[in-house]
């Protein structure tokens, strides 16, 4: 997958941050559900914007 499908940067969406590609859904917050305990499942049933590909992809690059 083409990281500009994955993750995309633009100063007027969400201040900035790193965001998964055609969403507002900042890339740390899977991090985040990650350290906390959750499932990859349980983030994505919380952002339905953001494809398992590109959650997956992201986290090969990690």
């Amino acid at each position: 997958m083409n990281i500009a499908n994955v993750l995309s940067q633009n100063p007027d969406v969400m201040h900035g941050a790193i965001v998964f590609a055609g969403t507002r859904v900042p890339a740390e917050s899977l991090i985040d559900h990650l350290k906390a305990g959750d499932s990859i499942e349980d983030f994505l049933e919380g952002f339905p914007t953001v494809r398992r590909e590109q959650a997956e992809a992201f986290l090969e690059l990690c």
